[in-house]
């Protein structure tokens, strides 16, 4: 007698570039609030924004609104990296995330704290990925015909 074994295989669905993109954003963003909250923690930050200093900048009306930008830009690239064209989507992302890596590398100069170096390169490996999924954007194929 035959006996048939039926194996039951997990089910692996495709994701959309659009989708891994934004959520690495999201990441990049969960990761740059945590590295700065944990910052909050280190000798003499707190008292120093108690007198109006964050590290050797003075907090003011232009410092905050250039911080919110920083962060609008990563923030708004959740949602544009699902909704923009594929070819303004691609360049969008390995620009933005370019710039974003060579400014989280900027801010670790003189950096001796080990959470802060390491938030930094994880943020800078998502960004990668990011340039990464950009670049290797899925290519659609489309029919000519030639004989019109």
């Amino acid at each position: 007698m035959n006996s048939i074994k039926k194996t039951a295989e997990m089910e692996d669905v495709k994701i959309n570039v659009k989708l891994k993109i934004s959520a690495l954003w999201i990441a990049v963003l969960f990761l740059y609030v945590y590295v700065d909250i944990f910052s909050l923690f280190k000798p003499g930050i707190i008292e120093g924004i108690m007198v109006g200093k964050i590290f050797i900048f003075q907090v003011s009306q232009t410092f905050l609104f250039f911080t919110t930008l920083y962060i609008l830009i990563p923030s708004i690239m959740v949602f544009l990296s699902l909704v923009l064209k594929p070819k303004v989507n691609r360049w969008t992302n390995i620009i933005i995330s370019i710039f974003y890596i060579v400014s989280i590398l900027g801010s670790c100069i003189g950096e001796t704290w080990a959470f802060y170096i390491f938030g930094s390169i994880v943020e800078s490996l998502l960004l990668l990925l990011i340039i990464w999924y950009a670049w290797k954007w899925p290519k659609q194929e489309s029919i000519v015909d030639n004989n019109i």
